[in-house]
């Protein structure tokens, strides 16, 4: 059989009657809806002059036509690429230009500041808005549902997604057929994901969460999700009494607790929790199964290899780690100098090997062998632990270590106790240029809402929790830590706004 992702989505629908997707406006898709219209819109993508092997880009808001766009590029044997929706004309044009895609997809509302970017990359124009409403849409309605579905092996190129690019330029990530699906099986798998599952979707659809985790493990499971536009508090609590599973970052569930409705009760008939694309915090962990008596099940991915690790679904759920790896996937804690393999509890450079794997970077021959050993193994650039029993503990970027006076800090390790501390909301930890030291420990701190602190107030209770040379030279506090759509804190923004600090 034909390893194309959509043929083996097909291969294991067993009900076609079965719903796939439920809209808040009342649209119901069943698998052999899906299918049929992911053949209209492989029909439409053909017309338009879209071949096996290219790639068909796509800014566009969440709808269900934006998920049948992405079924039916593959489907039709070309590439997939979402782009996040924050990203301007100038930040398009370097990922259509590197991308060249045969059909770019967009906003009609972004359509003028977009034609010329699509023009200089020869890329034909159509748009499609969070209605599911635009040209490309009406380019759909003229296409018949029969389309036969592309051959591809399992080393061909699926999806071709560009990582978020906070230290120099954005790489493209290529994902084949057979990493995309390995992956969500593996996941169906170490999650106990079955047909009867109705997941709550409000992850955003341009990223590896939302996309690959979220949307193809309840696919390929023959679940149900409803697809929320964006994140919504009061909806998700509407639709936790006939739902099983919430995926989200760890945003989601700080809010979520931020709520009355939070409750045991309210949460009983939820199967899964599921945390991932930034860390959760500790403390975070800890209120929500005081609170609901669920354990979040927090995990390990990214861009280049999707899921790696995951806490287990039976057995404990560790705050603080993302758990062991998933079925198939091997990791392994190096020294970032030689490459040698650690003993468990050391802290080094984590490194995967897997059929999660990418292929490589799209164009970029040296970066891709810089980061992809012979061996198969890929350095994350994420520095991280395995203790005792397994469990993997992300501690840090590499780029994120602080070298002060010679000795190396992580950031992370600051960051817990700082965040236990009365008053403080979180916390985020860097390393600054410093004439002395090299670089100085500065610790950037939210204050919870009318809590009055000072620098003092958080030197002190450090003191006698943490070695001399990694306590914080300076405090310094913010409104808001800059993150990304994922929720990540985005470190390089706060290292250049406090850049001139010990100067």
């Amino acid at each position: 059989m034909s390893a194309n992702l959509f043929d083996i989505l097909v291969s294991r629908i067993a009900d076609p009657a079965a719903l796939a997707i439920e809209t808040l406006d009342g649209q119901r898709i069943s698998y052999a809806d899906l299918v049929a219209r992911a053949g209209r819109m492989a029909n439409a993508l053909a017309g338009l002059g879209v071949k096996p092997g290219d790639r068909v880009a796509a800014q566009v808001e969440k709808s269900v036509e934006a998920i049948i766009l992405y079924l039916g590029t593959v489907r039709a044997g070309a590439i997939f690429l979402p782009l996040n929706t924050g990203y301007t004309a100038t930040e398009i044009d370097y990922f259509v230009g590197d991308a060249t895609p045969a059909v770019f997809v967009c906003d009609p509302s972004r359509q003028d500041d977009l034609q010329a970017v699509a023009d200089r990359a020869g890329a034909r124009l159509v748009t499609l808005d969070a209605a599911g409403k635009g040209s490309l849409t009406d380019a759909v309605a003229a296409e018949g549902e029969i389309f036969a579905t592309v051959p591809r092996e399992a080393d061909d190129l699926a999806a071709l997604l560009y990582t978020s690019g906070t230290t120099g330029r954005s790489k493209g990530a290529m994902l084949t057929h057979g990493n995309l699906v390995s992956n969500t099986l593996a996941l169906i798998e170490a999650w106990r994901y079955s047909a009867s599952d109705v997941l709550i979707h409000a992850l955003p659809i341009f990223h590896t969460h939302g996309l690959f985790v979220a949307t193809n493990v309840t696919l390929f499971s023959g679940a149900s999700m409803v697809f929320l536009p964006k994140f919504d508090v009061d909806r998700i609590f509407e639709l936790m009494p006939r739902a099983t599973v919430l995926m989200g970052v760890p945003t989601f569930y700080v809010r979520l607790l931020q709520d009355d409705m939070l409750t045991a009760e309210n949460t009983s008939k939820m199967r899964l929790f599921v945390s991932g694309s930034a860390p959760l915090l500790a403390e975070t962990h800890r209120e929500w199964e005081a609170r609901t008596g669920h354990a979040i099940l927090e995990r390990y991915g990214m861009t280049e290899t999707n899921m790696n690790a995951s806490n287990p679904y039976e057995g404990d759920r560790v705050a603080g780690t993302v758990g062991m790896p998933l079925p198939g996937v091997e990791i392994i804690v190096t020294d970032p100098d030689s490459g040698a393999e650690l003993p468990r509890g050391e802290i080094g450079m984590v490194e995967v090997r897997g059929p999660n794997v990418f292929k490589g970077y799209w164009q970029m021959p040296e970066k891709t062998a810089a980061e992809l050993r012979e061996n198969g193994f890929f350095i994350t650039g994420d520095l991280g632990k395995i203790d005792e029993h397994g469990y993997l503990h992300i501690v840090g970027r590499g780029k994120d270590l602080i070298i002060t006076g010679g000795y190396n800090v992580y950031p992370i390790e600051i960051e817990a106790e700082i965040d236990e501390l009365p008053g403080v909301n979180e916390s985020a930890v860097i390393g600054l240029p410093h004439r002395d030291f090299g670089e100085g420990v500065t610790a950037v701190v939210v204050a919870q809402k009318g809590a009055d602190l000072s620098e003092a107030d958080v030197l002190a209770p450090l003191e006698a929790r943490l070695a001399k040379f990694k306590l914080p030279k300076r405090v310094m506090f913010v409104e808001e830590l800059p993150r990304n759509t994922m929720g990540k804190v985005q470190k390089n923004m706060l290292r250049d706004r406090f850049a001139d600090l010990y100067r």
